[in-house]
């Protein structure tokens, strides 16, 4: 099994991001990662790295963005997750999502919580959350497509 590690992104994986494709029923709930990748202060893209292959992609935000879903100043807001469609349904989000606590760590080490929206509809992408860890709030938020449950994990 090769070995699967979260990284943050750099210009050199542009390329490869930019072929990542998704099937039409994800599209509504994510964002491509060539439209995701853009670093700032407060704006931290993260890969998914399978051996020297990007797989998966999200992004972290530290921005007053963050205050829309939690109450607490050491949160990061995480959105954006996929993985590339021809990559689905080998363990990779799981995987990588179960190395996001000691990424934080090393790279965020402020932060105490990881709060994420995910859509009520999205019922693969929940499993996969609450899997790795994210407990529903019970806060709700209407996002552009519908309700979204604020999901959190505590770092």
């Amino acid at each position: 099994m090769k070995l699967i590690e979260l990284q943050l992104y750099k210009t050199e994986y542009f390329d490869l991001i930019n072929r990542f494709s998704l099937p039409e029923d994800q599209l509504p709930f994510t964002a491509l990662p060539n439209l995701m990748a853009e670093i700032t202060y407060e704006k931290h893209p993260v890969v998914i790295i399978c051996g020297m292959e990007p797989v998966g992609f999200f992004v972290l935000h530290s921005s007053d963005r963050v205050k829309e879903y939690t109450d607490n100043p050491d949160a990061m807001l995480l959105t954006a997750f996929s993985v590339n469609h021809v990559q689905q349904g080998k363990g990779y989000a799981f995987r990588g999502m179960n190395q996001l606590k000691p990424f934080l760590n090393q790279h965020f080490p402020k932060c105490k919580e990881v709060v994420l929206a995910v859509n009520k509809r999205n019922i693969p992408a929940q499993k996969l959350y609450q899997k790795v860890g994210f407990t529903d709030t019970g806060r709700r938020k209407i996002g552009r497509i519908g309700e979204q449950l604020i999901l959190s994990l505590k770092v």
